[in-house]
């Protein structure tokens, strides 16, 4: 049963609504119990025990008007759901809550904005996928047909192979005797190729189980051409995305801008914690606050929310889902190594990256 009325909706920018409505004097009055109940817990006065203060001296020593809001405070915590819900509101995040009219005796008047999930106009993501990826394919064509010496993602070339195990030379290279914080780049380069350890049957066994030179060069060239074939579909989707955020349109809220730059943030402090430096310390050195790298980072911020909402949408379209079974190994897995990590939130993180990677494959697959 409805506990509310007078109740107006207004449409804001940023997809946003505006919701202002009031609570009859006698539903009100009905939160006053527990109202009494949540300060009686709370607060301390000399001669009594938390919870067990008589209501008349309570009152004297409180006011009405902290037993008012703290009753508009019980009263809205539960009128809120019941409006998002009887109204088909599909709410976002924390709503900011304003108590417009409150007396004893009288409705309680009040204004709640929220985000909600914005209205995504999808551009044609399946002209999208398909134009993209006829593009990628003709530019295949035209390395063929120049002859370049990698012509396609099958192929590695001897240079690329050679650099790569030049590559690995040099990341066992014996730096034990310099003092590298003192050098160049240039410096560095050229001790770093005067100190490679000679490539031999024996030197290739020490990476791995390899027979020999032979059975780690094939085995090399199968890795290089699934990094590059993960390289070449990162490109490709890079481009679709792109395209997909281009031809799309989307009233983006605020709170899921908020939400990526924390999770950026989160990254960079970690990233940053690993190379052993502290975030202040980075800042201070950078001359740099964190709204300037807020700042920065806004744009990639708003990219990747409009891409995930463009992506959610699709699947929608496409009645593409995943099911629990598809979901349980990766999250045990988080749960295993992040013992204090919310399953909840792990299930989300793993069904939106599963979801993601099937929408792009379901593109991928219209070539």
């Amino acid at each position: 049963m409805k506990n509310y009325k007078d109740l107006n909706i207004k449409k804001l920018d940023k997809s946003r609504v505006e919701i202002t409505g009031s609570i009859p004097a006698s539903e009100f009055e009905k939160f006053r119990t527990e109202a009494l109940k949540n300060i009686n817990e709370e607060v301390n006065i000399d001669g009594f025990r938390k919870g067990k203060v008589p209501e008349n001296i309570l009152i004297s020593k409180v006011g009405e008007m902290t037993i008012l809001e703290e009753m508009a405070q019980c009263a809205l915590k539960e009128t809120y759901p019941q409006i998002v819900i009887e109204e088909k509101i599909d709410a976002l995040g924390r709503p900011e809550v304003h108590i417009t009219k409150i007396a004893k005796n009288n409705p309680l008047e009040f204004k709640i904005i929220t985000a909600i999930v914005p209205e995504v106009k999808l551009g044609d993501y399946k002209k999208i996928a398909k134009e993209t990826s006829k593009v990628r394919d003709m530019r295949g064509s035209e390395k063929i047909e120049e002859k370049t010496k990698a012509k396609s993602t099958e192929e590695i070339s001897e240079q690329e192979l050679d650099e790569a195990i030049l590559r690995i030379r040099q990341s066992r290279a014996d730096h034990s005797t310099h003092d590298h914080e003192k050098m160049t780049a240039e410096e560095h380069e050229k001790i770093t190729n005067a100190n490679l350890p000679e490539f031999t049957d024996d030197f290739v066994r020490t990476l791995g189980s390899f027979k020999d030179i032979s059975d780690f060069k094939e085995k090399l060239k199968i890795m290089l051409i699934e990094e590059k074939k993960g390289k070449e579909k990162e490109k490709k989707r890079i481009i679709i995305s792109d395209k997909l955020i281009e031809s799309s349109s989307i009233d983006l809220p605020e709170i899921l801008v908020e939400g990526e730059l924390r999770r950026i943030e989160s990254q960079f402090a970690d990233d940053i914690s690993r190379m052993g430096v502290k975030l202040e310390d980075y800042l201070k050195h950078a001359k740099k606050s964190m709204e300037d790298l807020h700042k920065d980072w806004r744009p990639h911020a708003e990219k990747k929310a409009k891409l995930q909402l463009i992506l959610n949408k699709i699947a929608k379209t496409e009645n593409i889902t995943v099911n629990p079974e598809e979901t349980e190994g990766e999250v045990n897995e988080i749960m295993k190594n992040h013992k204090d990590a919310d399953r909840e939130r792990a299930v989300v993180y793993v069904e939106t990256v599963i979801m993601n990677e099937k929408v792009f494959q379901s593109l991928e697959n219209l070539s």
